[in-house]
C-alpha cells in the first residue's frame, strides 16, 4: 500500500492510504458477512481510509440510513480496530423522515443538526472522535456563517478532526473557506466529488442541481485544486458503478461523442500493462496531479482485490499523456 497526508494542521491531519473504500452499501444490500470479508480484506492489504455517511443507505428499505456506520462499529469492536484506521462519513443529507429523501427533506447544515448528527455517528461508530466529517450537500435554508461555526465547535472541542464537503458549488466551498479564515477558525479541507476518468456532461439537470450537476469534479473544481495544494480531492464513483466493464450500465450523461475516444485509450493502456481497465481508472487517479484519492466500493473480496492491484500499477509519462488528452 501506498500513503499520502490529508489536512494542513499537525493536529488533526491523517495520513492515509491512497485508495479509500466505500462502505455505502454495507448492512444494507451487501450482508454482514460480506462486508466484514471485504473490510478485513483492505485492512490486510494496508487500506486505512473507509468513508460513510449517517444516511447511507435509507434508499434501500425507505428509512433513515445509518445501517452502514453500525455495521462499522461492529467491525469494529469486533476486531479491535483503533485509530489507526480512519473513518469518514458524512452529515447533512439524513431524510428527516422515513419515506422522504434528501432532495425534498434533508436534514440540512444548521449547527444543532450538526452537533446532534456528529453524536449519532460517534455513537453508531462507537468513536469518541470522527477523523474526517463531510458537509454532504448543500442547505440554501441555513446561513454559511452558522454552518461553518457549528463545524469549527466540534473540531474546537475535539470530537471531530478534519473536515470536508461534498457536493457543493465551488464558489460556496470557497465562501465558507473564507469566512472561516477571516474568524481563524478550521474550514474544509477534503473535496469529495464523483470523478472517473469518462467526462459526464455537467449541463444535465439532476434532483439537487437545477442548473446542472455540481457534484462533479470538473474544470473548475480541478483548477481549485491547482491554486489550494493544501486541498485533497477524493474521488467517489471513480468505477462509474461497474460501467467500465458492464457498458450497459453507463449512465447517460456519459453518452456524449467525447466518450468513445477515452474509452478506447483506456482498453490500449489496460493492453499495454496487462491490467483491467479498472485499474488503469484507479491507477490514473491514484498517481494525477493534482492527487486524487479514489474513493471504491466493493460487493466483493475479488472486487476488492481488483481495486488493490490498481496502487502498484505504473503508468509511464506517454501513457498518462495519451490518458489526459483523449476526447
Amino acid at each position: 500500500m501506498k500513503y499520502r497526508t490529508v489536512g494542513t494542521d499537525p493536529t488533526t491531519r491523517r495520513e492515509v492510504s491512497v485508495l479509500a473504500l466505500g462502505a455505502m452499501l454495507f448492512g444494507s444490500r451487501t450482508d454482514e458477512e460480506t462486508s466484514f470479508a471485504v473490510l478485513d480484506r483492505y485492512v490486510e492489504a494496508g487500506g486505512t481510509f473507509i468513508d460513510t455517511s449517517d444516511n447511507y443507505a435509507f434508499w434501500i428499505d425507505g428509512g433513515q440510513g445509518g445501517q452502514s456506520e453500525e455495521l462499522l462499529g461492529r467491525w469494529r469492536r469486533s476486531r479491535g480496530v483503533g485509530d489507526e484506521i480512519v473513518i469518514a462519513t458524512k452529515l447533512g443529507a439524513r431524510p428527516l423522515a422515513p419515506g422522504t429523501g434528501y432532495v425534498d427533506n434533508a436534514e440540512g447544515l444548521s449547527a444543532k443538526v450538526i452537533r446532534e448528527s456528529a453524536e449519532r455517528s460517534r455513537d453508531r461508530l462507537g468513536v469518541d472522535r470522527l477523523d474526517l466529517l463531510y458537509a454532504h450537500i448543500e442547505d440554501h435554508r441555513v446561513p454559511l456563517q452558522e454552518t461553518v461555526e457549528g463545524f469549527a465547535e466540534l473540531v474546537a472541542e475535539g470530537t471531530v478532526g478534519l473536515l470536508g464537503v461534498s457536493n457543493h458549488a465551488i464558489w460556496r466551498v470557497e465562501r465558507a473557506r473564507a469566512l472561516a479564515a477571516a474568524a481563524g477558525l478550521p474550514s474544509y479541507e477534503v473535496l469529495q466529488y464523483a470523478h472517473s476518468h469518462l467526462r459526464p456532461r455537467l449541463d444535465v439537470p439532476e434532483g439537487l442541481f437545477p442548473d446542472g450537476s455540481l457534484g462533479h469534479a470538473g474544470p473548475e473544481l480541478l483548477s481549485y485544486l491547482r491554486a489550494e495544494p493544501g486541498l485533497t480531492l477524493v474521488a467517489y464513483s471513480p468505477l462509474l458503478k461497474g460501467a467500465y466493464t458492464h457498458p450497459d450500465r453507463l449512465p447517460a450523461d456519459f453518452e456524449h461523442p467525447g466518450t468513445p475516444a477515452r474509452l478506447r485509450v483506456l482498453r490500449e493502456v489496460a493492453q499495454e500493462t496487462g491490467a483491467t481497465v479498472n485499474q488503469v481508472v484507479l491507477a490514473w487517479q491514484i498517481g494525477a496531479e493534482p492527487p486524487i484519492v479514489p474513493l471504491v466500493g466493493a460487493s466483493s473480496v475479488a472486487q476488492m482485490e481488483e481495486s488493490l492491484g490498481a496502487v502498484d500499477l505504473e503508468l509511464s509519462a506517454e501513457q498518462r499523456a495519451r490518458l489526459d488528452a483523449a476526447h
